[in-house]
């Protein structure tokens, strides 16, 4: 197994046993839901935006071990971003799943988040390591309704 397939499978599921931030922050006052009818993944995110600031971020949900671990590492790295840096980051960690062409951003710029990249290989999984990304995208600009990727 190389090194990059053991970073990755310990850092998902080590999010997954023991997700960061699996909590509805006391003074959220943005939040959004994110559904997959897929595979059944449901998750919610929860921000306390202050001065265009992530003072708290949290999340809830179910899912499968890429959902969850996801929406965990993501609330890691958006806590303490201004807004703009925050949609930059959703923006740039969907494009490296998603961007068949060859115009991907570069993992350095995404830190501990660039072990989904080999997720990319996997259409079905990328939906799952998404979901929670795209009701960040949908809180971040104060979208109520449920997200959902099909």
């Amino acid at each position: 197994m190389s090194d990059l397939q053991n970073l990755y499978q310990h850092s998902i599921l080590d999010h997954y046993r023991k997700p960061r931030n699996f909590r509805k922050p006391e003074h959220a006052n943005r939040q959004a839901e994110g559904f997959n009818p897929f595979c059944g993944d449901k998750i919610s995110v929860f921000l306390q935006i202050e001065n265009e600031n992530i003072r708290e971020i949290g999340f809830l949900g179910e899912g499968c071990a890429i959902s969850i671990a996801s929406a965990s590492m993501m609330t890691e790295s958006l806590k303490g971003k201004s807004e703009g840096e925050a949609n930059i980051l959703v923006e740039r960690f969907c494009r490296l799943l998603t961007d068949r062409s060859g115009n991907l951003p570069e993992e350095s710029s995404l830190g501990n988040l660039s072990v989904f990249s080999s997720v990319r290989g996997y259409p079905v999984r990328v939906k799952c390591a998404t979901l929670p990304w795209h009701a960040m995208q949908a809180a971040l600009r104060g979208f109520q309704e449920t997200i959902a990727t099909e």
